[in-house]
């Protein structure tokens, strides 16, 4: 892909982009994506759909608050369906009045998808190209090839996932880069000295940064286990500092869950910080996600463990058919991180695989050696991904001649 590196002159009538986002993460991506297409096009570009406060200051006037929308989780989406109903068909009668040269669809597919689909339907001749692709290589591999019918392309955050594609019969794929990537000088540069001042850490003992999600239901089932492993730690002789970064939301649950341990870990808010504690970091223990790759690119040695309920086990059971879920592990083709899920999320397990990573012992240093290939393998290969999401967004906008590559 050739991704053009300087103003993109726009003839005639501003471009009309129709964009979606349907939770906040998304509405973080869309912000920098219209930021790349105002750059690109010298400001000549109109925009119309659904977003939060970032894509607002992009210029977006949202048809209706993002929080409306921003459901996760089948009950809590069961819960919510009416209001998501009607907004779904309020959505694409908007995308219709508006009359756009191309409609971006950002992740959260069980809104965006049923919005793709019946624009598809009214209007298919409207380019729908989909920001982040659904995690089709793990989850419900067959809805990849069911996208070819209303998603003309994806712009995947993780370099394998146009393989996949290909593989699973689904659209057109480009690997557009992480939104991590942009941080990670950021990340890996923070000063975490005032950090371990604040908290008095003794720095002659190992760091343990815990991390067992942001949602209650994760909190719930990891956050047993990870304290189990902690007094399993404790009693085989090692007793490092413990910090758990939390999201606000999750800080109540998280203090009752901590109030009756021996060990009172200390817990921090925000990203400075949680980035901070990574610097300090000898190891992590981490639920499966997002958090990880973030742990991956700051170079921090871990062991990853989730459980999900009983009715989604089934499900997880078929995933763990591949290598790995976890996503340094398949972004490096190889499994660096150690994973235990649902049963072998055990005190034992976990502890027995962290144990060697909070000191100096051929596994950390493997682990350390295999981290170092992530960043260059997550670069795009021409611009930020910011760019060259928004270089293909204008092809298709544009109505280039062929199919961009």
């Amino acid at each position: 892909m050739s991704v053009p590196n300087k103003s993109v002159a726009v003839p005639g009538r501003p471009l009309r982009i129709f964009v979606v986002a349907g939770e906040h993460s998304g509405d973080a991506l869309g912000e920098k994506l219209m930021r790349a297409l105002s750059e690109l096009t010298q400001g000549q570009v109109q925009f119309s759909g659904v977003g939060g406060e970032g894509m607002e200051r992009q210029g977006l006037v949202s048809i209706f608050p993002l929080h409306e929308v921003a459901v996760m989780g089948p009950l809590s989406i069961l819960k919510h369906l009416p209001r998501l109903v009607r907004r779904v068909h309020g959505t694409v009668a908007a995308c219709i009045a508006a009359d756009p040269d191309v409609v971006v669809i950002i992740d959260a597919p069980e809104f965006t998808h049923p919005i793709a689909k019946r624009i598809r339907k009214r209007r298919p001749e409207l380019p729908i190209i989909d920001y982040v692709s659904p995690s089709v290589w793990a989850w419900r591999p067959g809805r990849a090839r069911k996208m070819r019918a209303y998603v003309d392309h994806v712009l995947a955050l993780l370099p394998f996932e146009p393989a996949a594609h290909e593989r699973l019969g689904g659209p057109p794929c480009t690997y557009a880069g992480h939104p991590l990537i942009e941080r990670i000088d950021a990340m890996r540069g923070i000063d975490a000295e005032p950090l371990a001042e604040k908290l008095g850490l003794d720095r002659a003992r190992p760091v343990l940064v815990v991390l067992p999600g942001s949602r209650a239901s994760e909190i719930g089932r990891l956050i047993g286990p990870f304290a189990e492993t902690l007094g399993l730690l404790r009693s085989g002789g090692l007793n490092p500092e413990v910090i758990i970064p939390v999201v606000p939301s999750a800080r109540a649950r998280v203090e009752a869950a901590i109030s009756k341990w021996p060990v009172k870990p200390y817990l921090v808010e925000g990203d400075d910080a949680k980035f901070a504690s990574f610097r300090l970091a000898t190891a992590a223990l981490a639920a499966s996600g997002t958090v990880t790759l973030e742990l991956a690119l700051c170079r921090v040695p871990s062991v990853v463990g989730y459980r999900v309920d009983p009715v989604a086990a089934p499900v997880l059971r078929r995933a763990l058919k591949l290598p790995s879920v976890v996503l340094p592990n398949l972004v490096a083709g190889h499994n660096i991180y150690p994973e235990f899920h649902q049963e072998a999320c055990s005190a034992a397990n976990l502890a027995a695989a962290l144990k060697p990573l909070l000191s100096d012992t051929p596994q950390r240093a493997a682990q350390l050696a295999g981290l170092d290939t992530i960043p260059a393998r997550m670069q795009p290969p021409d611009q930020t991904p910011s760019l060259a999401a928004a270089a293909i967004v204008l092809r298709y906008a544009s109505r280039n001649q062929g199919e961009p590559s």
